[in-house]
């Protein structure tokens, strides 16, 4: 519980700082809603908090450890309280790849950054939105409850160069393959408009 006198991040960082090893269960929280904070994770993931940048990255892992989604809207819970925070597009990047290919395929595994490694495939997918005004995609990389990183410029044109056509319903689809799983990107003649 909070102390006398403590409210919001105060109040969220005592708790945490009390809470054992492990990813807090969050999905399992369902604390009464105490107002919104004025924290907001930027489209670059940088955190703000009172308009200043977070730069200690342990406190970012923190808070980002206890980051729940519902519908729309992004809060920070603990079990006795849960605080709204601004997103301006997903809440994490993904900004590192290693790739790996053997006799089972193709296994693509991402960096956050926040440091967590995300593997690829049926349970972490990847989904390409179009993005606005541009006629370009948009890639997203699941990272847990409903949470997305979204997957950095430089990580996207290294997906494209390991990208391939396959048929998908009788329309060729370009896209990505990981861990069994094939991610289609576009439809490949859109696709090569685009190169």
């Amino acid at each position: 519980m909070a102390k006398e006198g403590q409210t919001g991040l105060e109040a969220i960082t005592a708790a945490l700082g009390r809470a054992g090893k492990g990813p807090p269960p969050v999905e399992r929280w369902n604390p009464p809603f105490c107002g919104d904070l004025d924290m907001r994770i930027a489209a670059d993931g940088t955190w703000f908090y009172l308009k200043t940048p977070i730069g200690r990255p342990a406190l970012v892992k923190l808070f980002a450890s206890v980051l729940k989604r519902e519908g729309d809207s992004y809060f920070l819970v603990t079990p006795v309280e849960k605080c709204g925070i601004r997103v301006d597009d997903a809440p994490f990047l993904a900004v590192e790849l290693h790739v790996e290919r053997g006799s089972g395929g193709q296994l693509l595994d991402f960096r956050t950054n926040i440091d967590d490694w995300v593997a690829c495939g049926p349970q972490h997918i990847l989904r390409f939105e179009p993005e606005a005004g541009t006629g370009g995609l948009k890639p997203y990389l699941h990272v847990r409850r409903d949470l997305w990183a979204k997957v950095t410029r430089a990580l996207f044109f290294d997906l494209v160069d390991l990208g391939e056509e396959r048929d998908i319903d009788g329309t060729t689809m370009f896209g990505v393959a990981s861990r069994g799983e094939f991610f289609a990107m576009a439809p490949a003649a859109q696709m090569r408009d685009l190169a």
